[in-house]
């Protein structure tokens, strides 16, 4: 069995632990059942990664399997890793969705992608990564009594991302942890306003309005002290003709929304003045992943 599972882009600017979009970019496992146990390592980012029971792909498929009393099996996984860690495009959701797909299906899929996303959630802290990469597009979640209300805004094929992803690492406990425990009314405000702008925005497909939609007041100022250049390199993309700019999750990955047009232009602008604040930095241009993680089984 192979799951593929997207990275993903958190916040979107206002949206903060709630909107997030699916990306064309993909870590995969690959399930060998009947093998001894044991973790093998293949694609661009493996350095780091633990090969043994402490893998968050393999403990969160123990996890699955305990909660339902299914015994674990004897498996071989093959983690082709593309997802750069620690940079704000959803590594650890992906690896926590793909591990919960992968184990869902090995006990035969007696959960459905709802139940899904309430662990993986638990497991993660906040599900606005752990939402986009299990149904993909551009999503919504909402905290209620009974667990998280997942709403899918749109698939946006016409959109593309270019993603700026500087040289450097920045763990989202550090991220969150430069953040100030209170907010004031105008700044609640404000971010309640700009996601139903945002919302709206997608929905319609009226992409003028991310401009505005996407502006912020909670997490990216704050944030920019951790990331050289980072409120020049978002207003960069702006005049370079992106419809929309904000950090990627907890960063240090910046994302605009633009048309295909524009996808030379403004991934040039972005890299240009990061690299004059003494970043170094690479730009990849992405679709929008419009399926979530999705699983193959091979005879």
């Amino acid at each position: 069995m192979i799951v593929k599972i997207p990275a993903t882009s958190a916040n979107l600017g206002p949206g903060f632990d709630c909107l997030g979009l699916a990306l064309q970019l993909y870590n995969s496992i690959k399930v060998e059942v009947g093998q001894p146990f044991q973790i093998s390592l293949t694609g661009t980012y493996s350095e780091g990664i633990s090969t043994d029971e402490s893998n968050l792909v393999w403990r969160t498929m123990c996890h699955l399997w305990a909660s339902i009393d299914y015994p674990t099996p004897s498996v071989a996984l093959t983690l082709e890793n593309h997802i750069p860690p620690a940079r704000g495009l959803g590594s650890s959701s992906a690896a926590i969705v793909g591990g919960l797909v992968a184990a869902n299906a090995l006990a035969g899929s007696p959960l459905t992608k709802l139940e899904l996303l309430q662990i993986a959630n638990t497991l993660e802290g906040h599900p606005d990564n752990v939402t986009p990469a299990l149904y993909g597009g551009i999503t919504l979640s909402i905290p209620t009594e009974e667990g998280i209300l997942p709403r899918v805004l749109g698939q946006a094929r016409s959109l593309k991302a270019v993603v700026l992803i500087p040289d450097l690492r920045l763990k989202t406990e550090k991220a969150r942890g430069i953040l100030p425990p209170q907010v004031s009314r105008q700044e609640a405000v404000f971010n309640i306003s700009h996601v139903g702008l945002l919302i709206d925005a997608f929905i319609r497909e009226e992409y003028s309005l991310l401009k505005e939609g996407m502006r912020d007041m909670l997490h990216q100022n704050q944030r920019a002290v951790l990331i050289p250049g980072l409120l020049a390199t978002l207003e960069a993309a702006l005049n370079a003709g992106a419809y929309g700019a904000a950090l990627s999750g907890s960063g240090p990955t910046l994302i605009a929304l633009i048309p295909e047009t524009l996808k030379i232009s403004v991934g040039h602008a972005m890299l240009n003045i990061m690299e004059q604040h003494g970043t170094k930095a690479q730009t990849i241009v992405l679709d929008i992943d419009t399926c979530g993680a999705e699983y193959s089984i091979s005879q």
